[in-house]
């Protein structure tokens, strides 16, 4: 049966930040962020709905209308190389929000925004989720399939950060190719920048 997928807007913004926090609370970078799983627990889903309110403000969520797996894109545009740089606030935004005294809440969005490609318009993964009960079972795959379509159709590429060797596995399948070095956390795991380029 296929995945019915909607758009989320703000009345499912808890639900998706609840299926992001339970989809990642074991991941490598999650468990970097927060070392200490009772504080992980209290803190996680709040560190995660920066993402879920940033996708809904600037983006969207595409959503299983079952609840079982949500992905969170942004179209990002291309930048002008001679314009002035924009501080990206977010990764302030979201230690302020989850975790004041941890810097590790801001580090990993800064490292991992140091090496963002900035020349060409093109889809961001922020993040996409599947339901612990539910993963391996393609639908992290069907998911995307619809935006990775119109991204073939229209010639834009896609980019995202794989979190761990499994979600690069999964995105490797799909067209995405590592871009240069992985980005390495502070006495932490990898993250590996990935552009997809559109296929004709």
């Amino acid at each position: 049966m296929a995945l019915e997928i909607r758009q989320a807007d703000r009345s499912d913004r808890d639900a998706v930040a609840r299926l992001l926090d339970e989809a990642f609370r074991t991941d490598p970078v999650s468990s970097w962020v927060f070392p200490d799983p009772e504080h992980r627990a209290a803190v996680h889903g709040k560190f995660l709905g920066v993402f879920v309110d940033v996708a809904l403000e600037e983006g969207r969520i595409d959503y299983a209308v079952d609840g079982s797996a949500a992905a969170l894109w942004l179209r990002i545009p291309a930048v002008d190389p001679e314009a002035e740089a924009v501080e990206d606030e977010v990764p302030a935004r979201m230690r302020a929000v989850a975790d004041p005294d941890n810097e590790r809440c801001e580090l990993v969005g800064r490292l991992t925004g140091a090496v963002h490609p900035t020349a060409e318009e093109h889809e961001y993964l922020l993040m996409i989720a599947v339901a612990p009960g539910r993963q391996g079972k393609g639908l992290g795959g069907e998911l995307i399939a619809p935006v990775l379509e119109r991204c073939d159709r229209e010639g834009v590429p896609a980019y995202l950060e794989a979190s761990s060797e499994r979600s690069k596995g999964l995105y490797e399948r799909l067209g995405w190719e590592l871009t240069g070095e992985p980005v390495r956390l502070p006495d932490g795991p990898l993250m590996w920048p990935m552009w997809r380029k559109p296929r004709s």
